[in-house]
């Protein structure tokens, strides 16, 4: 099932510093001026998020990068998705394979996250994706279906939320699945989406990510249940990102 308005959602990783927002500047003024036909969305490190909300506009909205599941507490360093929301975040990305990989984040937890970012008014966009091995060996669709399963909570039944396959060795390797992968993939997590969430899971957004790049964003985008594109690097350069965003 597509979606009639995407969502391109760029995901700037930890990069980032005050200048920047020079590029934020020059995506609001294209945008501005050729309004897109997609919902565009920008999730830069967390201590920009205020700066990139105070001057982004109508035309770009700002997501976080994680938070906790926890409202508040001892946790040194943390997040929580009321600070994310209350810096001027209205999405939130959780389970990204970086957070998975490097921190140990699961299923569970990550669905502990996404009930914390619903309750704080954030619209999540859970990731989940598969490792090269796990390709290799025939196990895409059941990997990514059981993250399905296990990183949706019943909350997102009646909540605005998005899910992002990215698989993980596409990601920054400027290598991607074929067209006829991706479909695959995305008819899958849709079947779980649905499976897990009933009719709140028939028509939130599918994203794709890795290695989405100008060149590549149409076709990408024509296939059946892309519903949108979690776009890493090529976000970071406004000319770039508006080349993704005019594929649409």
């Amino acid at each position: 099932m597509k979606q009639s308005v995407k969502l391109i959602a760029g995901n700037w990783k930890m990069n980032g510093t005050s200048a920047a927002l020079a590029e934020v500047d020059a995506l609001r003024a294209a945008l501005e001026g050729e309004p897109a036909a997609c919902r565009v969305a920008l999730c830069p490190p967390a201590t920009l998020i205020g700066r990139l909300a105070d001057r982004a506009g109508p035309a770009i909205e700002v997501g976080g990068q994680d938070c906790r599941a926890e409202a508040g507490g001892a946790f040194t360093g943390g997040v929580s998705a009321a600070m994310v929301r209350d810096a001027g975040a209205t999405l939130v990305i959780l389970g990204h394979s970086e957070r998975r990989q490097e921190f140990g984040e699961d299923d569970a937890l990550v669905a502990r996250k996404a009930e914390a970012a619903v309750a704080a008014g954030l619209e999540p966009i859970v990731c989940v994706g598969e490792t090269l091995d796990q390709r290799e060996a025939g196990r895409a669709v059941e990997i990514v279906r059981s993250q399905v399963m296990g990183s949706l909570p019943d909350v997102l039944s009646g909540a605005a939320f998005a899910v992002a396959y990215e698989p993980v060795w596409a990601i920054g390797t400027g290598l991607t699945p074929t067209l006829e992968q991706i479909e695959e993939v995305h008819r899958a997590v849709r079947a779980a989406m649905v499976e897990r969430l009933g009719q709140g899971g028939a028509t939130s957004p599918i994203l794709y990510g890795g290695s989405v790049k100008p060149d590549n964003a149409r076709d990408i985008l024509a296939v059946p249940e892309v519903g949108g594109a979690l776009v890493g690097g090529a976000s970071l350069k406004a000319a770039d990102f508006l080349g993704i965003i005019r594929a649409e």
